[in-house]
């Protein structure tokens, strides 16, 4: 058996791989020759760690992040009967996708399964700092849903993801009580351009799709984004 090492890869590059390569990597210094007025500092940004990525709104408006030190956050979502009698768990399902994404963006969560554990035992909880003096966190990001739709308005042949809820943290104090520092209304929709045939994805899929979709819009509240992550919305 032939052992391939990094300098007999180079080696043996087509070469159009090769004109391709040095494509990729003349491009930006050839806009930075022909653009007038370019931020030439912008661009070496590019070059060096790829696109800025913008500031989430809580960091802004709060001076604070839930990836500082020992910093452990809840996630809690809630639906009303008459939108999970037609959406069944919708608000088990979309505190579970937030949370994964927090997780993902280095962000120390509670595992959401363990809470909603703990609601069901627990079912007249009231207040998100309920659950949040219960798993001693710093900050409980409550969910709460006021209108969800997948279908199309008017329709059963078209997908078109729709969730109106208001997304607001608590800050706990050490001494159990919590404290709401943030407030955002949640307006989405997906997708934004057309709606999905029915004829092309199942029910399954889209509600997935969908579910991921509004997890990361709502995440971004809280991590950093690219200016161009709303293009996959789209469609």
């Amino acid at each position: 058996m032939v052992q391939t090492t990094p300098n007999s890869v180079e080696n043996t590059m087509r070469p159009h791989h090769l004109v391709r390569r040095i494509g990729r990597l003349l491009a930006p210094l050839v806009l930075l020759l022909v653009i007038p007025g370019c931020n030439y500092f912008i661009l070496l940004g590019y070059l060096i760690g790829g696109p800025p990525q913008l500031q989430p709104l809580f960091e802004k408006e709060t001076n604070k992040s839930f990836t500082d030190r020992n910093v452990r956050v809840a996630v809690v979502c809630y639906a009303p009967d008459d939108l999970t009698k037609f959406h069944d768990n919708i608000d088990q399902m979309l505190a579970l996708r937030l949370a994964t994404m927090l997780h993902a963006h280095q962000i120390e969560i509670i595992n959401p399964d363990v809470i909603q554990a703990w609601m069901v035992n627990n079912p007249d909880w009231d207040t998100a700092a309920e659950v949040g003096a219960e798993f001693d966190v710093n900050y409980v990001v409550y969910v709460d849903i006021s209108d969800f739709a997948l279908y199309e308005r008017d329709s059963t042949s078209l997908f078109r993801g729709r969730c109106e809820a208001m997304v607001s943290v608590y800050e706990m104090k050490t001494d159990g009580r919590g404290t709401r520092i943030f407030d955002r209304d949640v307006q989405s929709v997906f997708p934004t351009e057309v709606p999905r045939s029915a004829s092309e994805v199942s029910y399954e899929t889209f509600r997935n799709e969908y579910f991921f979709r509004l997890a990361d819009e709502i995440g971004r509240l809280f991590y950093p984004y690219g200016h161009g992550d709303d293009i996959v919305n789209a469609t």
